[in-house]
């Protein structure tokens, strides 16, 4: 799903860096890409945040709440809920981007079937100084990352608007993202599991593999055990990755051995494996998972 507009813009905030890239496209994404931030400042890229709620206080993810700080408060069965970016702070952003010099913005978040950030960019697209083309991907995490890296390295070559969107859907189109839970309770609160809802019952004494399948999320399969589950999680990214050019991104929630265990055996097992970035997820995707998470996005290039 993509939108296009442009003419004026709002007040309003929002984090991240001027674009760098190029005096003629700029990249937006939002903090669900779980960029590493090396990778956001060197290509420039604007992260604007979801607001993770805790209690009776909003946070912005990435800058005032830690994975590290959600994690202890799901533990501890605390309230956490969490909110998209308001239109204003797009809009900042792309006031931003345009008075850097952008003739255009492509501006990219996760999918529109699991939050509303993708609607708030749209609005605020309405009233841009310049073009903005606002594209829902369908992802989350790295899936998402790898697009706005995409659509980056179109934009730093001189790359139209157009050719920088076309490369982020095409990036889009031939990832993959699989993911392990603790437990399925997590996402039932937050009214993410889709499909799954009718399994519940049974699910949720067993160990759930996910996937992400038209932006939402699905269960994939249902394992006894966590050993079993990790196994086949690794087994299936070997599967999908192939033999070609393949980046891939590990996360987790506060289960690092696992994620620092998956990553080694994929470093031997993919004979293509260009890129592999291996991180904690913020603290929205964290609160509708739960700790204990252990995922795996595969890109090809």
């Amino acid at each position: 799903m993509i939108t296009e507009a442009g003419s004026d813009s709002r007040a309003g905030t929002a984090t991240g860096n001027l674009p760098l890239m190029s005096p003629h496209v700029a990249i937006v994404t939002d903090s669900t890409a779980y960029l590493p931030p090396r990778a956001i400042e060197r290509h420039g890229i604007t992260a604007v945040p979801l607001t993770v709620v805790l209690g009776d206080r909003a946070l912005e993810e990435g800058t005032e709440i830690s994975a590290r700080s959600l994690a202890q408060a799901l533990q501890k069965r605390h309230s956490v809920t969490t909110s998209r970016p308001s239109p204003d702070m797009f809009a900042a952003a792309y006031r931003a981007a345009a008075g850097a010099g952008a003739t255009g913005i492509v501006s990219l978040h996760l999918s529109a079937e699991i939050s509303g950030t993708y609607d708030a960019a749209v609005l605020a697209a309405k009233d841009a100084p310049v073009p903005v083309r606002v594209v829902d991907t369908g992802t989350v995490a790295m899936a998402l990352g790898f697009c706005a890296l995409a659509a980056a390295g179109v934009a730093e070559g001189g790359g139209t608007l157009d050719e920088a969107v076309a490369a982020a859907e095409k990036r889009s189109a031939g990832t993959s993202a699989y993911f392990y839970v603790d437990t399925l309770d997590y996402l039932r609160r937050g009214g993410r599991i889709g499909a799954t809802q009718a399994l519940l019952g049974s699910a949720l004494a067993v160990k759930p593999l996910l996937t992400l399948s038209d932006g939402r999320i699905d269960l994939l399969e249902k394992v006894r055990t966590a050993s079993k589950a990790i196994a086949r999680l690794e087994e299936i990214v070997v599967e999908r990755a192939g033999s070609g050019a393949v980046d891939v991104a590990v996360h987790h929630l506060a289960a690092q051995e696992r994620a620092a265990t998956l990553a080694e055996r994929l470093r031997e097992r993919v004979p293509g494996l260009v890129e592999l970035h291996v991180s904690e997820v913020g603290a929205v995707i964290g609160a509708h998972t739960g700790p204990g998470l252990l995922g795996a996005v595969i890109s090809p290039r």
